[in-house]
């Protein structure tokens, strides 16, 4: 029986590989396991409202074409149907790919798709109503991915040019934070809130996190002095940030954070402002997904 499939498209995703997407899915999806239909975003969330229609209707599949917002946007409509979530990335960061170990080659992301592995991941709910399938931060990062979702443009460079811009005047907040029941208090620069191991560009911010093992990977960073980014820096990106003197990590399922004055949350690579109290909870294997086996 061939598996009933939606490919949601957001076109106006990362660097702009999707515009492609139909010809690609012609030429390398097995027609003979698929039968899908391609729609378009038309506005802000239009890929939840789209993946929780396509659930209702008893499809069996929904694929996110895009970065980790637009995959992001369809989990939200998925999370505890059954529905299977596909993804083609085609953002810049593409951190929950990447994680999965997805081709980021459109072309060979669709061939991945032919195999129809399915496996079970874990999401994060935040404060009862947004959900992160990869990593949520406060501080820094919020405040980066707050900034890239006004930017004109994307990409690594983008990306790049806005932490060297805000990095000196943007200082250490004070948290206090409840993690399963212990409360602590904390200077930090940035906290991820982590499910997958990276933000994105391979820039590894929890590299102990398991996609599917119930818990939510806590990192704690400091503000790195200029005179030790040229150790750090490479550490994030071979994954061994947690041998760095500027960060601690810890594991928990429930986890409160207090003290985020200035409101933003980074939720899988965009900026979303949820106010000064957050809440996040691990919600285990609540997301069926095609990955690599």
């Amino acid at each position: 029986m061939k598996t009933k499939t939606v490919v949601v498209v957001n076109p106006i995703s990362g660097v702009g590989k999707q515009k492609k997407i139909e010809s690609i899915l012609k030429e390398n999806l097995n027609q003979d396991f698929f039968d899908y239909s391609v729609r378009y975003t038309e506005h802000i969330h239009h890929g939840t409202e789209i993946a929780r229609e396509a659930a209702e209707q008893g499809v069996d599949c929904v694929v996110a074409v895009g970065g980790d917002g637009s995959v992001n946007d369809v989990a939200q409509g998925l999370k505890d149907t059954g529905v299977t979530l596909g993804i083609i990335p085609c953002g810049s960061g593409n951190g929950l790919a990447r994680s999965l170990k997805i081709p980021l080659t459109p072309a060979s992301a669709v061939k991945l798709l032919n195999q129809r592995n399915e496996h079970f991941i874990d999401s994060i709910v935040i404060n009862d109503k947004y959900i992160s399938v990869n990593a949520a931060g406060v501080g820094f990062d919020a405040h980066i991915a707050r900034l890239m979702k006004a930017a004109k443009t994307r990409g690594f460079a983008a990306y790049t040019n806005l932490i060297l811009r805000e990095y000196a005047s943007y200082k250490n907040n004070t948290y206090r934070l409840t993690v399963d029941g212990r409360t602590l208090e904390r200077s930090a620069w940035f906290i991820a809130i982590a499910n997958g191991r990276q933000f994105g560009y391979n820039l590894s911010v929890a590299p102990k996190a398991n996609l599917s093992d119930g818990f939510i990977d806590i990192s704690i960073i400091d503000k790195i002095p200029l005179d030790h980014i040229l150790i750090t820096a490479p550490m994030a990106f071979m994954n061994l940030l947690d041998h760095s003197q500027h960060a601690e990590m810890f594991r928990a399922k429930d986890i409160v954070i207090e003290g985020n004055v200035h409101k933003w949350v980074n939720i899988d690579g965009e900026g979303e402002n949820l106010g000064k109290e957050l809440h996040f909870v691990n919600h285990p294997q609540s997301i069926k997904i095609f990955a690599r086996k």
